[in-house]
């Protein structure tokens, strides 16, 4: 179950670790300490206790939603990786770009090209934008 923080709170903003323990469970949908450490793992040494405490602080921030199974304790993002990235993006926008999605845009681009295959989505989200205009 994904839920969305409520409009009077804040996002609390995850850490890089916090965020990597996120888009694990983002990938493969709720899961136990020991599933997250086993996928950790498979590309760095990470402590199995260190993502344990991890996801206790996650949890305590209201990233993450825990719920006991038996003896099992299965964790879940408490928000959608799409919400995320869309609280996080409107408040770097906000922060460094005065609010401007296009300034944000034509900063994003400039710092490396952009594939064929992007650069004809973003010319199609800007028609469908000029079409809501």
């Amino acid at each position: 179950m994904t839920q969305s923080p409520t409009p009077e709170l804040p996002l609390k903003k995850p850490t890089e670790a916090e965020l990597e323990i996120l888009r694990v469970l983002w990938s493969i949908g709720p899961a136990t300490v020991r599933d997250i450490h086993e996928v950790l793992s498979a590309t760095r040494t990470t402590g199995y206790t260190t993502v344990l405490k991890t996801l206790q602080i996650m949890t305590e921030k209201g990233l993450t939603v825990r719920e006991e199974a038996g003896k099992a304790h299965i964790y879940s993002p408490a928000m959608a990786e799409a919400a995320m990235q869309t609280q996080l993006l409107k408040d770097l926008s906000e922060k460094l770009f005065a609010g401007s999605p296009a300034l944000l845009a034509m900063h994003a681009l400039s710092l490396q090209p952009a594939s064929d295959d992007e650069l004809k989505q973003i010319r199609a989200l800007i028609a469908r934008k000029s079409k809501d205009s």
